[in-house]
C-alpha cells in the first residue's frame, strides 16, 4: 500500500499537480493582489463586478415581493415575505420552462412569456427580486444589461438588452401592471443575501459560494475600495461579485495546461477548470490516462482506463465513495489487480484534496478582503451552495480543515459555513424589498 501511495505521489509531483505542489500562502498573496486590481479597473483575472446590492437594511415584515428564478432549463416564480419574527413565508410557487430552451425566440417574445408567467401574482406586489443567473452588466439603478447566455438558451436578440426595463414594459404590454420596482443579481449574490437573512446567528460579515456545474464567489466591500467607480458614495459599500472562477494566477500542474487546451474555452475560467462540477471529473480522468502512459497502472486496467471516453465529476465520485462497486472506474480495475484499484483511489483523492485546498484559499481571499471576523463572536458566515462541494467525498471537512489552519490559526479570521434553504428565493425577496 505505502509503495503504491509513493508511487502515485512521485507521478503528481512529477507533473506539478499535487496538493502538496500547492503554496496555499502564495496563492493567497497572488488572488488578493488580482482582486485589488480588478476593483482598480486595472488588467484582472478577477473583473470584480459591482452589484449596486447593499446590505444591512432592515427586512420590513409582513411586505411581499414577486421572486424569479431565471437559470438552465428551469424559470421559477413564487412570492415571499417575512413574518414578524424574519421567517421567510413562500406563497405561490410556480415552475415553468426558460424563454429560448430548445428553440430560438426573439426579443419580445423572450419578455413576453415571461410576463405572462408573472400573471398570477403581478398584482401582489411593486417589488421584484430577480435572479438571473447569466452574465449581464449590472446598472446602479440595480438593472442589468445582458452579455451573454449560457446553458443552450437561444434568444440572441435579447444580447444587450437591460432585462427590468424590458420586463416592465413586457408586464405593461400585457396589462399587468406598470413601473415594477426590479432588482437583478446572480445566484451568488442571492445566496449572500439568504445568509443576511439568518437570523439565528450574528456574523462580522458575508460570502457567497457557489460550487456546482461552475464556481463564483461574491463579498461586501467599501465602495471607498472601488476605485474604478468614482461616483459611489465612500461612505457605503455594496456586494461584490468577483467571477471567481476566473482567477488565472493560481499554481497549475502541467496537466492542467494540457487539459485547459482540450476545454471549449482555452484559457479561460482557469481555477474553474480545476474545482468545479464540469471539469473535475473530466481532468481527473485526463490525469489518469497520463498516469496509463506513463505504465502507474498494470497493462490490462491501463488499457480499460485509456478506453474511457467521458468521466463525469458524479462518476468520480461514485468510483471515490465505491471503489469496487459497479461504475467505470472500479470497472476498469476489474481488468487488473488490486493494485490498480488503490492506485485510481490515491490518485482521485489527492485530486479532490487539491481541489479544497483551492477552494479554501478562494474562500479566504474573500473572508480578508472583507476586513471582518477577528471576533469570534462575529464569524465572517459563508453561505454556501453546489452539489459539488456538499456531495464530493471529502471536499467539504478538508476545505474547513484549510481554513481553520490558514485563517483561523494563522490569521485570527473566523469563518463559519452555512446553508440556508430555498436560498434564491429568500435572497431575491431580500434583494426585493431593502433595495
Amino acid at each position: 500500500m505505502d509503495k503504491v501511495k509513493r508511487e502515485v505521489v512521485r507521478f503528481l509531483r512529477k507533473y506539478q499537480m499535487d496538493y502538496l505542489d500547492v503554496d496555499f500562502d502564495e496563492n493567497l498573496k497572488a488572488f488578493l493582489k488580482e482582486m485589488s486590481l480588478g476593483l482598480a479597473g486595472k488588467k484582472s483575472s478577477l473583473v470584480m463586478i459591482p452589484t449596486y446590492i447593499e446590505t444591512g437594511a432592515e427586512v420590513p415584515s409582513n411586505k411581499r415581493a414577486i421572486v424569479v428564478d431565471a437559470g438552465g432549463t428551469n424559470f421559477r416564480v413564487a412570492t415571499v415575505y417575512f413574518d414578524e419574527q424574519k421567517r421567510p413565508v413562500i406563497e405561490n410557487l410556480k415552475l415553468f420552462k426558460m424563454p429560448g430552451t430548445g428553440q430560438e425566440v426573439g426579443k419580445d417574445e423572450f419578455f413576453r412569456i415571461m410576463a405572462c408567467y408573472l400573471k398570477d401574482v403581478a398584482a401582489i406586489s411593486d417589488h421584484i427580486g430577480f435572479c438571473f443567473s447569466y452574465a449581464v452588466d449590472m446598472q446602479p439603478n440595480k438593472d442589468g444589461r445582458l452579455i451573454r447566455f449560457s446553458k443552450e438558451v437561444k434568444a440572441s436578440a435579447v444580447i444587450g438588452q437591460l432585462i427590468g426595463e424590458n420586463l416592465n414594459k413586457a408586464l405593461s404590454a400585457s396589462g399587468l401592471g406598470v413601473d415594477k420596482h426590479i432588482v437583478l443579481l446572480n445566484d451568488t449574490v442571492v445566496t449572500l443575501l439568504a445568509g443576511c437573512g439568518y437570523k439565528n446567528r450574528t456574523f462580522g460579515s458575508y460570502v457567497g459560494f457557489i460550487l456546482g456545474t461552475g464556481t463564483n464567489c461574491c463579498y461586501i466591500e467599501q465602495n471607498s475600495r472601488i476605485k474604478k467607480n468614482k461616483s459611489l458614495d465612500a461612505s457605503r459599500n455594496m456586494i461584490i461579485n468577483s467571477e471567481s472562477g476566473g482567477f488565472g494566477k493560481c499554481h497549475r500542474g502541467r496537466l492542467d495546461v494540457s487539459f485547459d487546451k482540450t476545454t471549449a474555452n482555452p484559457g479561460a475560467q482557469k481555477l474553474e477548470k480545476m474545482i468545479s462540477g464540469a471539469y473535475l471529473g473530466p481532468l481527473s480522468l485526463h490525469v489518469m490516462k497520463k498516469a496509463c502512459r506513463d505504465k502507474l497502472l498494470s497493462p490490462a486496467a491501463g488499457q480499460a482506463v485509456m478506453q474511457i471516453t467521458e468521466l463525469d465529476t458524479k462518476d468520480l465520485n461514485y468510483f471515490m465513495l465505491y471503489p469496487f462497486g459497479d461504475n467505470l472506474l472500479a470497472n476498469a480495475c476489474k481488468n487488473g489487480t488490486s493494485d490498480d484499484t488503490l492506485a485510481l483511489c490515491y490518485l482521485a483523492d489527492r485530486m479532490v484534496e487539491r481541489a479544497a485546498k483551492l477552494t479554501a484559499i478562494n474562500l479566504s481571499a474573500m473572508a480578508v478582503k472583507c476586513g471582518q471576523g477577528t471576533d469570534p463572536t462575529r464569524p465572517v458566515c459563508i453561505v454556501a451552495e453546489g452539489t459539488t462541494f456538499y456531495q464530493m467525498k471529502t471536499l467539504k471537512p478538508r476545505v474547513e480543515f484549510y481554513l481553520k489552519q490558514h485563517l483561523e490559526d494563522k490569521r485570527g479570521i473566523y469563518t463559519e459555513i452555512i446553508s440556508v434553504d430555498n436560498a434564491t428565493l429568500i435572497g431575491s425577496a431580500i434583494a426585493g424589498l431593502t433595495n
